[in-house]
C-alpha cells in the first residue's frame, strides 16, 4: 500500500487493483452520497448494481496523471468495487514518440488538418504490439473499457474469446474531419469497429457509421472528492498564501492543462481589457498530463506571453500528491470571482463542471460538449471577443448578487446533471445491456442510427471548424 494522494503506479501499469492488494485511493460508499442526491436515485444506482455484480473489468488508459480521464477513474474505480464490479485499472507505457504520435492523432481527430503520416501509425502501431506483449492483462477480466484513442488498437492484440470490449470517446471528435479524410477514416475505423460499444459525451460527437452499439453518457465530478468537497476560507487562504495572491483583490481564474486547444491567450487579452477598468488579477493554473508532450511548450509560451505582468499568476501545480492537487485546484476555484474557459474545441471540461458545482459564475465557449453545461444567459455565459467578454467579467466583479445567482443555478445544474453516482448508474446499465446481449453489434450493423441515451438528449448546433494554434 502507498500513501493516499502520493501518486504511484506499480511497475506493469498497475494503478488499483484489489487482486494485488494494491489499492492506495479511495471514495465514498453509495451511502454517503444520499444528502447529495437523495434517497431514490441512490437506489437506482444500487439495483442498477446488483444486475451485474461480480462481473470482473480492466479500465484502460494513458496516463494516471493529468486530465479529466484519471480525474474520474480516481474515484469511478473505488466506486465500482464497491458496488460489486470487480475493477482494476491500469496505463499503458510508451516513448516520448509514442504520445507525439498520439497528440498528434488527437489533434487530427479534433479538426486538425493533415494526416496521421506512415511514421506516426508505425510508432503507434509498434507501441501497441509492444505493450501486448508486456503481460498487459494478465488476469480473465470480463469487460475491458478503453479510454480514447491512445490505446484503441490494443483489442486487436489483446481481445480473448467471450471477452466484452467497450471504447470511451472523451475527445471533441469531429465527424466531418474524419470522413473527409480516407486515411485517417480508414485507419480510425478499422480499430473502432473491433470494439463491442463505444460511449461518447455528446450526441453530436458520435460517428453514425461505426457498427457497433453507441451510448451517450456525459462525464461526471464526485462531489465528494478532495477537489470538490466544501473548504473552509482558512483553507482556501492558506493556499492563496503559498502562491503570493492577494486574496483582496478580485481574482479570474482559468483552471486546467497547458493545451493548445484551451484558450488561455484568449482569457489573457480578455483579463488585459478588464484591468484597464478595474483592479484585478488573473490566475493560469494547470498541470502537465504524461500523456500529453504539447504542454510544456503552451506553459513556456504562457510565461513568456505574461512575464512582465505581475498580476498575472502562472502556476504550474504538481502532480506528485494527488490530493494535495486536489486541494489546491479546489482552493483556487473557490477564490475566484470568475472562471474562464474559452476553449477553441472541448471534449466535454470537467474543470467546468467542477466550477459550476462551486457556484462560480463561469464563461466558457460554445465549442464541443461545453453547451451541455453552460445555457448562454443562465448558467454562464460563452466567449464571443475579449471586448465583449471583458464587460460580462466587469458586470460580475461589480455585481456580486448576480454572480451569485447565476453560480446557484450552475450548481443545480450539476446536481442534476453530472455527478458519479448517477452517470456510474449509466455505464452499469449500459455494461449489462452489451453483456446480456439486450444491444448487439448484429442490430446496430442493420441499424446504424440507432444511438441509446441515459440522459437528455440535447441536440447542439453543428461547430464550426476552428484554426489549430
Amino acid at each position: 500500500m502507498t500513501k493516499e494522494g502520493i501518486s504511484s503506479v506499480l511497475a506493469d501499469g498497475t494503478v488499483y487493483s484489489k487482486r494485488k492488494n494494491f489499492c492506495p485511493f479511495s471514495t465514498f460508499p453509495p451511502e454517503a452520497y444520499v444528502p447529495i442526491l437523495g434517497e431514490e436515485r441512490v437506489e437506482r444506482l444500487q439495483k442498477i448494481a446488483q444486475r451485474v455484480k461480480g462481473l470482473k473489468m480492466l479500465t484502460l488508459n494513458a496516463s494516471a496523471q493529468g486530465g479529466g480521464v484519471a480525474e474520474m477513474l480516481y474515484s469511478a474505480v473505488p466506486f465500482l468495487n464497491m458496488l460489486g464490479v470487480e475493477t482494476e485499472w491500469k496505463v499503458i507505457c510508451g516513448s516520448k514518440e509514442y504520445f507525439e504520435s498520439t497528440k498528434e492523432l488527437h489533434n487530427l481527430l479534433q479538426g486538425k488538418t493533415g494526416s496521421f503520416s506512415p511514421e506516426r501509425r508505425q510508432i503507434y502501431l509498434s507501441t501497441l504490439k509492444e505493450c501486448a506483449k508486456q503481460n498487459l492483462i494478465d488476469y480473465e477480466p470480463d469487460v475491458i473499457d478503453v479510454h480514447d484513442p491512445q490505446p484503441l488498437g490494443l483489442n486487436r492484440y489483446l481481445r480473448r474469446p467471450g471477452q466484452t470490449w467497450l471504447w470511451r470517446c472523451h475527445i471533441d471528435i469531429d465527424k466531418e474531419t474524419i470522413e473527409d479524410n480516407p486515411g485517417l477514416w480508414e485507419f480510425f475505423t478499422e480499430w473502432a469497429g473491433r470494439y463491442d460499444a463505444a460511449i461518447f459525451s455528446a450526441a453530436h460527437y458520435i460517428i453514425s457509421r461505426w457498427p457497433v452499439p453507441k451510448f451517450i453518457i456525459p462525464p461526471f465530478i464526485d462531489p465528494l472528492s478532495e477537489k470538490n468537497r466544501e473548504l473552509s476560507q482558512g483553507g482556501i487562504d492558506r493556499v492563496l498564501t503559498k502562491y503570493h495572491i492577494d486574496p483582496r483583490v478580485p481574482i479570474i481564474a482559468q483552471i486546467g492543462r497547458f493545451d493548445p486547444w484551451k484558450g488561455i491567450d484568449r482569457t489573457i487579452a480578455t483579463y488585459r481589457r478588464v484591468r484597464e477598468e478595474r483592479k484585478c488579477q488573473l490566475i493560469l493554473a494547470g498541470g502537465l498530463a504524461a500523456d500529453d508532450p504539447e504542454g510544456e511548450r503552451i506553459l513556456s509560451r504562457v510565461y513568456e506571453d505574461t512575464k512582465n505582468d505581475e498580476d498575472i499568476h502562472v502556476l504550474n501545480l504538481a502532480l506528485d500528491d494527488r490530493l494535495e492537487n486536489h486541494r489546491e485546484v479546489n482552493a483556487l476555484q473557490r477564490a475566484a470571482r470568475v472562471i474562464m474557459q474559452p476553449s477553441t474545441r472541448e471534449g466535454f471540461g470537467l474543470v467546468i463542471t467542477e466550477a459550476l458545482w462551486k457556484g462560480k459564475p463561469v464563461i466558457g465557449a460554445d465549442v464541443g460538449a461545453i453547451p451541455l453545461q453552460i445555457r448562454d444567459g443562465d448558467t454562464g455565459y460563452f466567449y464571443q471577443t475579449s471586448r465583449k467578454t471583458a464587460q460580462k467579467v466587469i458586470y460580475f466583479l461589480e455585481n456580486p448578487k448576480a454572480a451569485e445567482t447565476m453560480g446557484k443555478r450552475g450548481r443545480e445544474y450539476v446536481e442534476q446533471h453530472f455527478l458519479l453516482p448517477d452517470r456510474i448508474a449509466d455505464y452499469l446499465m449500459a455494461i449489462n445491456m452489451v453483456v446480456s446481449g439486450a444491444v448487439s453489434k448484429e442490430v446496430c450493423e442493420v441499424c446504424t442510427e440507432c444511438i441509446i441515451s441515459f440522459h437528455p438528449w440535447i441536440k447542439l448546433s453543428k461547430r464550426k471548424r476552428v484554426r489549430f494554434l
